[in-house]
């Protein structure tokens, strides 16, 4: 039995929807109905309607929580669609148990540590106060958008302090690079990159997108030409099932 709530409908090969932060599989909502297959969302650890257990909230413990849902539910050939932090936890599985994943997808995602430089400038602001302890939890509320509002504080909190940024946190920041080699390596596994014309301030910025197109084997980017904001699959969710859908019904075959 799996210690994580999630969202599933339809059978057949999984695809593996994961949210980042602050967000649950509501995010999903808009884009899983009319994907094929079986489609799974789980809410992570200590978000959505998951349990909220006394327990740190770093990135270690969301992997391990995922890690648990995914053997309970004995998922193999799996396609990973991550968005936020669900990106960089979708890479981090993928690149522990690559014979279990058959293709990798994401869009607005945590893939690359990075400097505060390459930080949008009216993000690192915000971040730099988040990450402060003390001025961090006095902001969180003001922080959370209302449809958020009923998060637990502590996992969200603690997404925002797990950026990394400046090369802290230093665990998080070697978990990614580490990943990060494996996606560089995978060529058998196909990937995909949704990106959309900024609406506004989004997590992608060209540079990072030319970034990973030059460091990750068989990456697929796709810029779509609308306007989206960072929550890409909340702003043009058809846009987005489009791009999956074609993609899906190509790339994996490659292999």
């Amino acid at each position: 039995m799996t210690t994580l709530a999630y969202r599933s409908s339809g059978t057949g090969a999984p695809l593996v929807f994961l949210h980042g932060n602050p967000a649950s599989s509501h995010l999903w909502r808009k884009v899983m109905p009319s994907m094929p297959g079986r489609r799974l969302a789980p809410d992570l650890i200590g978000m959505g309607e998951s349990p909220r257990p006394d327990i740190a909230y770093t990135f270690d413990d969301h992997a391990r929580y995922l890690d648990e849902w995914f053997d309970a539910l004995e998922l193999e050939d799996v396609v990973l669609i991550g968005h936020d932090w669900g990106g960089a936890l979708a890479a981090d599985w993928a690149s522990r148990h690559p014979s279990r994943v058959r293709a990798l997808a994401f869009t607005e995602a945590v893939l690359k540590p990075m400097s505060w430089d390459e930080f949008p400038p009216a993000g690192a602001d915000l971040f730099r106060a988040l990450k402060t302890p003390g001025i961090g939890e006095s902001m969180i509320n003001d922080f959370l958008p209302p449809e958020y509002a009923f998060q637990d504080h502590r996992p969200v909190l603690q997404w925002t302090r797990s950026m990394p940024l400046g090369g802290e946190p230093a665990a998080v920041v070697s978990r990614i690079e580490a990943f990060d080699r494996w996606l560089g390596s995978s060529p058998e596994i196909p990937k995909l990159l949704v990106t959309f014309k900024p609406d506004y301030d989004t997590m992608l910025t060209p540079s990072m997108i030319d970034w990973c197109a030059s460091n990750f084997a068989s990456l697929q980017v796709v810029r779509r030409p609308e306007k989206a904001g960072h929550h890409t699959p909340e702003d043009q969710p058809e846009a987005l099932t489009q791009t999956l859908s074609t993609w899906l019904s190509e790339a994996p075959a490659e292999q």
